[in-house]
């Protein structure tokens, strides 16, 4: 069997598990009440489950590891990367359920890219343990970067399977035939996702999910340019990510200029900005799409020696630094779209409103069916405290 055929076997068999798996996953978010509640800082408007990556990661992982065992090519180095990847699953689950310090995060997800850059190996850039801390660094900046950037329904599973995809074609053509049956598994359990991760999203991803895609594509990637020497290995990393480090640049930046805290969530991502310009979220989803594929395509080019590194790094930081500029220009935390975003006065008015309904209702002798009151947005301090009961406003039966 050829690596091409595990390769679409592998992708099939993710695709149809996260397909299945999310929908059961989600009922039981629900039943649990593991949700993430609106809030100031966020653009849905109701309480939307989570643990919908622990669905895109058993996919990938189950998915993969059986077909590169039935084709035999299974080595100990995709061992590494998988097993890292299983980490941050768990990572980012905990992290759902009960929030975790960002020393403790940050120290097992360095933790993990150094053991897959010690036994996977690294571009060589400037020779010695140098190489090695910004192998390290820069998995574990795009690991968090997908975290940042799982932010507008469907934007991180898609731009994750796009990378996904190509770079499965980079390593089937000349890589780890192992690497590309992972990163096919990997793109298929996202499109699996993705129909139940559209707009309007009926499950998130969850930390469970964007921990574990960015660090699988990361790593992917340094095994894959592990033995590259000079420019090409750093520009070929920098321009398949090109998306989510515009992200995190642009929220950083916009962050640090407007004195707020840099790990607070907010609506300032690119993908809000592009929507209060007047975009639709399925058009922002495809804008981001365009500019991967676009990366992704210059990554290729650098990868095969089609393309100077130097002159694809240079056209990579004038466009980078010419959209971060005018999208600096865009409302940052202006309201949303009118029916995306439900204020916290708007929510609070419609609950007394219900209320004053129900005891006139009841003074006058009417006789009218019970209505389920909505729930207010939490406060930042509760916008994840998820070990608690749902509240009211959670659906209390699967949607």
């Amino acid at each position: 069997m050829t690596t091409a055929v595990l390769a679409a076997a592998a992708g099939g068999a993710a695709l149809l598990l996260g397909l299945l798996l999310t929908e059961p996953l989600r009922r039981l978010a629900l039943r649990r009440g593991i949700t993430d509640r609106p809030s100031a800082r966020k653009a849905h408007t109701r309480p939307t489950p989570y643990l919908g990556g622990i669905a895109v990661a058993v996919a990938t992982l189950a998915a993969g590891s059986a077909a590169a065992f039935a084709g035999g090519v299974f080595d100990p180095i995709l061992g590494v990367l998988l097993g890292g990847a299983a980490v941050m699953c768990v990572l980012g689950l905990i992290d759902d359920l009960r929030p975790l310090g960002p020393a403790l995060r940050l120290g097992v997800e360095a933790s993990a890219a150094a053991v897959v850059v010690l036994e996977g190996g690294h571009p060589a850039l400037f020779g010695g343990i140098v190489d090695v801390v910004l192998a390290v660094v820069w998995i574990v900046f795009v690991t968090n970067a997908f975290n940042l950037l799982d932010n507008m329904d469907g934007a991180a599973s898609s731009l994750c399977a796009i990378i996904g995809g190509f770079v499965c074609l980079t390593a089937l053509s000349g890589g780890p035939d192992g690497l590309g049956v992972t990163m096919a598994a990997l793109t298929g359990a996202c499109l699996g996702f993705l129909f139940h991760n559209k707009h309007p999203a009926r499950i998130f991803l969850g930390d469970s999910g964007s921990l574990f895609l960015g660090f699988t594509l990361a790593s992917a990637m340094m095994v894959l340019h592990g033995d590259a020497v000079g420019l090409s290995g750093p520009v070929s990393l920098l321009l398949a990510t090109l998306v989510p480090t515009l992200d995190t640049t642009l929220v950083m930046l916009s962050r640090y200029r407007e004195s707020r805290p840099l790990l607070q969530g907010g609506t300032d991502h690119i993908a809000h900005r592009l929507q209060r310009l007047g975009m639709t979220v399925g058009r922002v989803v495809g804008v981001l799409g365009v500019f991967a594929v676009t990366g992704c395509l210059s990554s290729m080019l650098v990868t095969y020696k089609m393309l100077a590194p130097g002159v694809a790094l240079a056209a990579a930081c004038v466009v980078g630094i010419i959209a971060v500029r005018l999208l600096l220009k865009a409302p940052a935390n202006a309201a949303l779209s009118p029916g995306l975003r439900v204020s916290a006065e708007t929510t609070v008015a419609a609950v007394a409103r219900s209320t004053v309904r129900l005891r006139t209702d009841s003074e006058s002798g009417r006789r009218h069916r019970q209505l389920r009151p909505m729930a207010a947005p939490h406060t930042p301090d509760d916008q994840r405290a998820n070990t608690r009961p749902p509240t009211t406003g959670a659906p209390s039966t699967p949607q």
